[in-house]
Protein backbone atom coordinates (compact mmCIF):
# COMPACT_ATOMS: atom_id res chain seq x y z
CA UNK A 1 0.00 0.00 0.00
CA UNK A 2 1.16 3.34 -0.68
CA UNK A 3 -0.07 7.16 0.97
CA UNK A 4 0.92 9.98 -0.98
CA UNK A 5 1.34 12.84 0.74
CA UNK A 6 1.83 16.45 0.19
CA UNK A 7 4.47 19.47 1.66
CA UNK A 8 0.92 20.66 3.63
CA UNK A 9 -0.15 17.18 5.09
CA UNK A 10 2.60 17.74 7.81
CA UNK A 11 1.10 20.70 8.83
CA UNK A 12 -2.14 19.35 8.29
CA UNK A 13 -1.14 15.97 10.53
CA UNK A 14 -2.22 15.51 14.60
CA UNK A 15 -2.08 12.82 17.04
CA UNK A 16 -5.17 11.45 18.90
CA UNK A 17 -5.82 9.11 21.63
CA UNK A 18 -8.91 7.30 21.55
CA UNK A 19 -10.22 5.42 24.64
CA UNK A 20 -13.14 3.32 22.32
CA UNK A 21 -9.73 2.53 20.29
CA UNK A 22 -8.30 1.13 23.32
CA UNK A 23 -11.73 -1.16 24.07
CA UNK A 24 -11.47 -2.56 20.63
CA UNK A 25 -7.80 -3.40 20.82
CA UNK A 26 -8.39 -5.07 23.93
CA UNK A 27 -11.12 -7.00 22.89
CA UNK A 28 -9.03 -8.39 19.80
CA UNK A 29 -6.41 -9.14 22.32
CA UNK A 30 -8.62 -11.15 24.42
CA UNK A 31 -9.60 -13.08 20.60
CA UNK A 32 -6.01 -13.92 19.49
CA UNK A 33 -6.32 -12.11 16.72
CA UNK A 34 -2.73 -10.91 17.83
CA UNK A 35 -0.32 -12.27 19.97
CA UNK A 36 -0.46 -10.81 23.66
CA UNK A 37 3.48 -10.70 23.92
CA UNK A 38 4.19 -8.01 26.97
CA UNK A 39 0.77 -7.56 27.88
CA UNK A 40 0.56 -11.20 28.53
CA UNK A 41 0.64 -10.40 32.85
CA UNK A 42 -3.02 -8.03 32.04
CA UNK A 43 -4.35 -10.77 29.69
CA UNK A 44 -4.03 -13.03 32.46
CA UNK A 45 -5.11 -10.36 35.20
CA UNK A 46 -8.64 -9.31 33.47
CA UNK A 47 -9.68 -13.06 31.35
CA UNK A 48 -12.30 -14.08 33.94
CA UNK A 49 -14.16 -10.47 33.29
CA UNK A 50 -13.95 -10.93 30.17
CA UNK A 51 -15.21 -14.34 30.05
CA UNK A 52 -18.17 -12.90 31.78
CA UNK A 53 -18.51 -9.86 29.68
CA UNK A 54 -18.68 -12.07 26.58
CA UNK A 55 -21.54 -14.48 28.26
CA UNK A 56 -23.47 -11.16 29.30
CA UNK A 57 -23.26 -9.13 25.92
CA UNK A 58 -23.69 -11.39 22.39
CA UNK A 59 -22.64 -8.37 20.84
CA UNK A 60 -18.78 -8.95 21.87
CA UNK A 61 -18.92 -11.96 19.81
CA UNK A 62 -20.76 -10.00 17.33
CA UNK A 63 -17.69 -7.32 17.26
CA UNK A 64 -14.92 -10.35 16.59
CA UNK A 65 -17.19 -11.26 13.69
CA UNK A 66 -16.09 -7.54 11.80
CA UNK A 67 -12.72 -7.78 12.51
CA UNK A 68 -10.40 -8.67 9.89
CA UNK A 69 -6.39 -8.20 10.50
CA UNK A 70 -5.38 -7.40 6.45
CA UNK A 71 -8.85 -6.56 5.36
CA UNK A 72 -11.81 -4.00 5.56
CA UNK A 73 -13.26 -3.92 9.30
CA UNK A 74 -15.94 -1.75 9.89
CA UNK A 75 -15.11 1.51 11.32
CA UNK A 76 -18.78 3.04 12.84
CA UNK A 77 -17.90 0.41 15.51
CA UNK A 78 -14.63 2.40 16.31
CA UNK A 79 -14.76 6.01 14.97
CA UNK A 80 -11.00 7.88 14.83
CA UNK A 81 -10.88 10.16 17.42
CA UNK A 82 -10.87 13.78 16.80
CA UNK A 83 -8.36 14.80 19.59
CA UNK A 84 -6.33 14.21 22.31
CA UNK A 85 -8.54 14.91 25.32
CA UNK A 86 -11.99 13.32 23.60
CA UNK A 87 -13.61 11.12 26.43
CA UNK A 88 -14.83 7.37 26.10
CA UNK A 89 -18.79 8.93 26.37
CA UNK A 90 -17.65 11.14 23.57
CA UNK A 91 -16.62 8.86 21.50
CA UNK A 92 -19.23 6.09 22.36
CA UNK A 93 -22.38 8.78 21.15
CA UNK A 94 -20.64 9.09 17.66
CA UNK A 95 -21.04 5.55 17.29
CA UNK A 96 -24.56 5.46 18.43
CA UNK A 97 -25.56 8.55 16.13
CA UNK A 98 -24.87 5.84 13.04
CA UNK A 99 -27.42 5.65 10.58
CA UNK A 100 -28.52 2.67 10.27
CA UNK A 101 -27.55 2.06 6.51
CA UNK A 102 -24.41 2.84 6.94
CA UNK A 103 -23.82 0.35 9.70
CA UNK A 104 -25.28 -2.44 7.56
CA UNK A 105 -23.03 -1.35 4.24
CA UNK A 106 -19.71 -1.27 6.60
CA UNK A 107 -20.94 -4.60 8.18
CA UNK A 108 -21.63 -6.18 4.83
CA UNK A 109 -18.28 -4.95 3.55
CA UNK A 110 -16.39 -6.73 6.56
CA UNK A 111 -18.23 -9.82 5.97
CA UNK A 112 -17.76 -10.10 2.64
CA UNK A 113 -15.39 -13.24 0.86
CA UNK A 114 -15.82 -14.73 4.66
CA UNK A 115 -17.42 -18.09 5.99
CA UNK A 116 -20.93 -16.78 7.13
CA UNK A 117 -21.16 -16.12 11.25
CA UNK A 118 -23.36 -18.26 13.49
CA UNK A 119 -27.44 -17.67 13.33
CA UNK A 120 -27.24 -15.77 16.68
CA UNK A 121 -24.51 -13.27 15.22
CA UNK A 122 -26.02 -12.80 12.12
CA UNK A 123 -29.22 -12.01 13.23
CA UNK A 124 -27.68 -9.35 15.86
CA UNK A 125 -25.62 -8.08 12.48
CA UNK A 126 -28.74 -7.99 10.64
CA UNK A 127 -31.24 -6.16 13.41
CA UNK A 128 -32.63 -2.66 13.03
CA UNK A 129 -31.20 -2.06 16.55
CA UNK A 130 -27.39 -3.45 15.42
CA UNK A 131 -25.75 -0.52 16.38
CA UNK A 132 -27.17 -0.09 19.49
CA UNK A 133 -26.26 -3.21 20.57
CA UNK A 134 -22.63 -3.29 19.69
CA UNK A 135 -22.79 0.14 21.06
CA UNK A 136 -24.19 -1.28 24.50
CA UNK A 137 -21.35 -4.41 23.88
CA UNK A 138 -18.60 -1.80 23.94
CA UNK A 139 -19.79 0.23 26.50
CA UNK A 140 -19.95 -2.76 28.71
CA UNK A 141 -16.14 -3.22 27.84
CA UNK A 142 -15.15 -0.31 28.37
CA UNK A 143 -16.59 -0.25 32.20
CA UNK A 144 -15.24 -3.88 32.73
CA UNK A 145 -12.17 -4.18 31.18
CA UNK A 146 -10.75 -0.70 30.34
CA UNK A 147 -11.78 1.83 32.48
CA UNK A 148 -10.12 0.57 35.68
CA UNK A 149 -6.62 1.31 34.50
CA UNK A 150 -7.37 4.36 31.72
CA UNK A 151 -5.36 6.66 33.81
CA UNK A 152 -2.48 4.21 33.59
CA UNK A 153 -3.20 3.69 29.58
CA UNK A 154 -3.54 7.59 28.74
CA UNK A 155 -0.68 8.55 30.69
CA UNK A 156 1.60 6.53 28.69
CA UNK A 157 -0.45 7.79 25.32
CA UNK A 158 -0.32 11.15 26.01
CA UNK A 159 3.62 10.23 26.56
CA UNK A 160 3.59 9.13 23.06
CA UNK A 161 1.69 11.68 21.24
CA UNK A 162 4.49 14.56 23.03
CA UNK A 163 7.27 12.44 21.83
CA UNK A 164 6.36 11.72 18.10
CA UNK A 165 4.06 15.28 17.55
CA UNK A 166 7.47 16.66 18.28
CA UNK A 167 9.53 14.76 15.83
CA UNK A 168 7.18 15.07 13.23
CA UNK A 169 7.14 19.03 13.41
CA UNK A 170 10.59 19.53 13.97
CA UNK A 171 12.14 16.63 11.14
CA UNK A 172 8.95 15.58 9.21
CA UNK A 173 7.60 12.27 7.78
CA UNK A 174 11.27 10.51 7.77
CA UNK A 175 11.48 10.89 11.46
CA UNK A 176 8.17 10.33 12.37
CA UNK A 177 7.89 7.12 10.78
CA UNK A 178 11.33 6.21 11.56
CA UNK A 179 10.18 3.78 14.94
CA UNK A 180 7.14 3.87 14.20
CA UNK A 181 6.30 -0.12 12.66
CA UNK A 182 8.66 -2.23 10.51
CA UNK A 183 5.55 -2.24 7.91
CA UNK A 184 5.88 1.78 7.30
CA UNK A 185 8.71 3.67 5.37
CA UNK A 186 9.27 6.75 3.53
CA UNK A 187 10.36 7.23 0.26
CA UNK A 188 11.19 10.70 0.39
CA UNK A 189 11.69 10.91 -4.10
CA UNK A 190 8.53 10.12 -4.22
CA UNK A 191 6.86 11.83 -0.95
CA UNK A 192 4.85 8.48 -0.40
CA UNK A 193 4.21 6.51 2.92
CA UNK A 194 4.97 2.41 1.95
CA UNK A 195 3.11 -0.20 3.91
CA UNK A 196 3.69 -3.72 3.68
CA UNK A 197 1.29 -6.38 4.63
CA UNK A 198 -2.02 -4.68 3.38
CA UNK A 199 -3.77 -4.57 0.23
CA UNK A 200 -1.61 -2.68 -3.01
CA UNK A 201 -3.65 0.18 -3.44
CA UNK A 202 -2.69 3.89 -3.46
CA UNK A 203 -3.80 6.66 -1.48
CA UNK A 204 -3.52 10.36 -1.28
CA UNK A 205 -4.12 12.64 1.09
CA UNK A 206 -4.39 15.55 -0.49
CA UNK A 207 -3.54 18.40 2.01
CA UNK A 208 -5.88 16.46 5.00
CA UNK A 209 -2.99 15.34 6.86
CA UNK A 210 -2.56 11.53 8.79
CA UNK A 211 -4.09 11.10 12.18
CA UNK A 212 -1.58 9.27 14.13
CA UNK A 213 -3.41 7.10 17.18
CA UNK A 214 -1.37 5.47 19.67
CA UNK A 215 -2.27 2.35 21.11
CA UNK A 216 -1.15 0.15 24.17
CA UNK A 217 -3.35 -3.41 23.41
CA UNK A 218 -3.21 -2.67 19.31
CA UNK A 219 -0.94 -2.82 16.24
CA UNK A 220 -0.42 -1.20 13.44
CA UNK A 221 -3.86 -0.43 11.43
CA UNK A 222 -4.98 1.98 8.79
CA UNK A 223 -8.06 3.98 8.24
CA UNK A 224 -8.35 5.08 5.15
CA UNK A 225 -12.53 4.99 3.93
CA UNK A 226 -14.70 7.77 3.96
CA UNK A 227 -16.40 9.59 5.94
CA UNK A 228 -13.58 9.16 8.40
CA UNK A 229 -10.09 11.11 8.46
CA UNK A 230 -7.13 9.13 7.21
CA UNK A 231 -5.42 7.52 10.47
CA UNK A 232 -2.67 5.45 11.15
CA UNK A 233 -2.84 3.50 14.67
CA UNK A 234 0.29 2.28 16.33
CA UNK A 235 1.87 0.60 18.98
CA UNK A 236 2.93 3.24 21.84
CA UNK A 237 6.33 3.02 23.27
CA UNK A 238 7.10 2.39 26.89
CA UNK A 239 3.78 -0.46 26.66
CA UNK A 240 6.73 -3.47 27.50
CA UNK A 241 7.08 -2.55 31.20
CA UNK A 242 3.21 -1.08 31.98
CA UNK A 243 2.07 -3.99 33.19
CA UNK A 244 4.88 -5.92 33.99
CA UNK A 245 6.25 -6.30 37.39
CA UNK A 246 6.10 -3.43 40.40
CA UNK A 247 9.26 -1.39 40.90
CA UNK A 248 9.89 -3.39 44.15
CA UNK A 249 9.60 -6.43 41.84
CA UNK A 250 12.94 -6.04 40.05
CA UNK A 251 16.19 -7.08 40.62
CA UNK A 252 18.42 -4.74 42.35
CA UNK A 253 20.80 -3.49 39.97
CA UNK A 254 23.98 -0.56 40.09
CA UNK A 255 21.54 2.07 39.83
CA UNK A 256 18.62 0.98 42.34
CA UNK A 257 21.75 0.97 44.98
CA UNK A 258 23.03 3.86 44.25
CA UNK A 259 19.95 6.23 44.64
CA UNK A 260 17.24 3.56 45.56
CA UNK A 261 14.74 1.51 43.67
CA UNK A 262 11.88 3.79 43.85
CA UNK A 263 13.92 7.01 42.53
CA UNK A 264 15.56 4.66 39.96
CA UNK A 265 12.03 3.74 38.48
CA UNK A 266 11.00 7.58 38.41
CA UNK A 267 14.10 8.23 36.17
CA UNK A 268 13.70 5.26 34.01
CA UNK A 269 10.20 6.02 33.17
CA UNK A 270 11.73 9.65 32.56
CA UNK A 271 13.16 7.93 29.05
CA UNK A 272 9.80 9.89 27.08
CA UNK A 273 8.90 13.17 29.06
CA UNK A 274 6.30 13.26 31.33
CA UNK A 275 3.99 14.91 34.28
CA UNK A 276 4.21 14.05 37.57
CA UNK A 277 0.65 12.94 37.12
CA UNK A 278 1.69 10.40 34.51
CA UNK A 279 4.21 8.90 36.62
CA UNK A 280 2.00 8.57 39.19
CA UNK A 281 -0.49 6.49 37.35
CA UNK A 282 2.55 4.79 35.55
CA UNK A 283 4.35 3.58 38.87
CA UNK A 284 1.62 3.75 41.34
CA UNK A 285 3.56 5.48 43.97
CA UNK A 286 1.72 8.85 45.54
CA UNK A 287 1.53 12.08 44.67
CA UNK A 288 3.46 13.31 46.69
CA UNK A 289 6.32 10.58 46.47
CA UNK A 290 6.98 11.33 43.21
CA UNK A 291 7.21 14.89 43.79
CA UNK A 292 9.94 14.70 45.90
CA UNK A 293 11.96 12.36 43.98
CA UNK A 294 11.53 14.46 40.98
CA UNK A 295 12.84 17.32 43.37
CA UNK A 296 15.99 15.49 43.86
CA UNK A 297 16.58 14.23 40.73
CA UNK A 298 16.22 17.94 39.41
CA UNK A 299 18.31 19.32 42.00
CA UNK A 300 21.17 16.32 41.29
CA UNK A 301 21.07 17.18 37.29
CA UNK A 302 19.47 14.40 36.35
CA UNK A 303 16.00 15.79 35.04
CA UNK A 304 14.92 19.34 34.18
CA UNK A 305 11.49 20.80 33.44
CA UNK A 306 9.73 21.83 30.40
CA UNK A 307 6.70 23.48 29.85
CA UNK A 308 4.00 22.19 27.60
CA UNK A 309 1.24 24.42 27.47
CA UNK A 310 -0.49 23.97 31.09
CA UNK A 311 1.68 21.04 31.50
CA UNK A 312 4.83 20.91 33.22
CA UNK A 313 6.76 17.34 32.13
CA UNK A 314 9.53 16.23 33.52
CA UNK A 315 12.82 14.65 31.41
CA UNK A 316 15.75 13.40 31.64
CA UNK A 317 19.16 15.41 30.88
CA UNK A 318 22.23 13.60 28.69
CA UNK A 319 23.80 12.66 32.56
CA UNK A 320 20.28 11.57 33.08
CA UNK A 321 20.53 9.37 30.25
CA UNK A 322 23.71 8.14 30.55
CA UNK A 323 23.56 6.99 34.65
CA UNK A 324 20.01 4.94 33.22
CA UNK A 325 22.49 3.81 30.67
CA UNK A 326 24.90 2.54 33.13
CA UNK A 327 22.37 1.23 35.50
Amino acid sequence: MWIKVTPTDVAASRYAISPIGETMAALRLFAGAHPAGPLLPWVHRHRDRYLALRQAQPGIVAIRALYRRHGYSADFIQPPPAGVGLTFAEQLAVVRATPLPQAHDEIARSLAGRRPPSGTVRRLLDADDVVDRLADAIDAAWRTLIAPDWPRLRGILERDVVYRAGRLTAYGWSSALADLDPRLSWAASEATIAVTGFAAESHHLGGEGLLFVPTVFGTLSLHLDPPWPYAIGYRARGVADLFGPPPAGRAADGLDRLIGPTRAAVLRALAVSATTSQLVAHLGIGLGTAGDHLAVLRDAGLVRRARAGRAVRYERTALGDALCADG
